[in-house]
């Protein structure tokens, strides 16, 4: 790990190095220097506008924006692989190549192996609605908010057939019209994040050579390529770590949903590993389905909760444990800001927007702490 040194002691000339988090353990006056806050009222007005600006941009152009922020993601994870492939003496685009494909095989396996039971759960879904809100009447308010989540992803894909009879009935002129609407711009999508990717995972450090190549001082020069490679080597390792604990979570869950005996456990340990990239928020909806799901599957009796409790206790172990072990020594990330952030990327890009908060607000944390006007705002987002 890179470490940024920075000036402490103004009396004494002494030097100490700066963590990854901007913390050194005292809010002494060399702390505060180290996180300037902005004092003209212009500077403050003109960056809100700026802000502002951003936003409407990526409301509005989030056809073009999300995939490309989808592929900056992934280059981040795939560029390990990259590297790797690099030592061995292959070629560049050859090694973006192999990234790419390697993550294509990984999708299409995946949704072949998903799409027959996703669709016989879909067909089931019609008929056994009713009887699941009759006999848990308690879990009402959150089937409804299933519902309203469901109809969410439609709008945002662009329609789709519902499994919920209101809503099918609603959309049945159109159905077929909105399945293809929706599965064109999937894949438009898919097709624009593969192609953004490969090129990133191409480019290497072409951007940041050709950075270095304009600053005019060697000082800066070399700044700018400690920050850079701080910057992505942690975001690299974060999303690593978190992407192995939720593979875990995945297979621990259809590990669960097998020996439990509820059908098609490899369609619920992947839906696992997807509501855990959303945090809080994404444990709780994956309790409502596994219950609904064991429901469907075993009966309404008290065996059918037992692969609602598993999965309950592997997420209590998997985030007050083995996270907070892996990730402390690096970067914590404000609980309140993580809710905010779902909230706000949901609202903003739909669930794809939910997948992506944690990462891009972890993203945007280690961001601020390798820059100096933007420390405050990093120190800000500690957990």
């Amino acid at each position: 790990m890179t470490e940024e040194a920075t000036d402490r002691g103004a009396a004494t000339g002494e030097n100490k190095s700066a963590s990854i988090d901007g913390t050194d353990g005292g809010n002494t006056r060399n702390d505060l220097d180290d996180m300037p806050l902005p004092t003209d009222p212009r500077t403050i007005f003109l960056g809100g506008l700026l802000l502002l600006a951003v936003l409407t941009v990526l409301y509005v152009a989030a056809e073009i924006v999300l995939p490309v922020v989808l592929a900056i993601v992934l280059k981040l994870l795939l560029q390990p692989l990259v590297r790797a492939l690099d030592r061995i003496g292959l070629p560049r685009p050859i090694s973006a190549l192999a990234a790419v494909l390697l993550l294509i095989i990984l999708l299409t396996a995946l949704i072949s192996a998903l799409t027959g039971p996703a669709a016989d759960w879909a067909a089931k879904l019609p008929k056994a609605m009713p009887e699941v809100e009759q006999k848990l009447a308690i879990l009402h308010r959150p089937i409804a908010a299933i519902h309203s989540a469901f109809d969410g992803i439609l709008s945002f894909t662009g329609g789709g057939v519902s499994p919920f009879p209101e809503t099918a009935a609603a959309r049945s002129p159109n159905i077929l019209g909105l399945l293809l609407t929706g599965t064109a711009t999937i894949v438009a999508g898919l097709f624009t994040t593969l192609v953004v990717l490969f090129y990133l995972l191409v480019a290497g450090e072409v951007f940041l050579r050709r950075l270095v190549e304009v600053l005019p001082r060697f000082a800066d020069k070399r700044q700018a390529v400690e920050i850079s490679l701080h910057i992505e080597r942690n975001i690299s390792v974060y999303l690593l770590t978190v992407t192995l604990i939720n593979a875990v979570v995945g297979l621990l869950t259809m590990g669960i949903m097998w020996i439990c005996g509820v059908a098609n456990p490899l369609l619920w340990g992947t839906i696992a590993f997807m509501l855990n990239y959303v945090p809080i928020l994404g444990p709780m909806v994956g309790v409502v389905i596994f219950l609904m799901a064991s429901v469907l599957s075993l009966g309404v009796a008290w065996w059918a909760l037992l692969p609602v409790g598993l999965y309950s206790a592997v997420h209590v172990l998997e985030g007050e444990i083995i996270t907070p072990m892996l990730m402390a020594r690096r970067f914590t990330i404000n609980p309140v800001a993580v809710i905010l952030a779902l909230v706000f990327w949901y609202w903003l890009w739909g669930v794809p927007g939910a997948i992506l908060a944690v990462p891009m607000l972890a993203i945007t944390k280690i961001v601020c702490d390798d820059l100096r006007p933007l420390r405050a705002f990093g120190h800000f987002l500690e957990g």
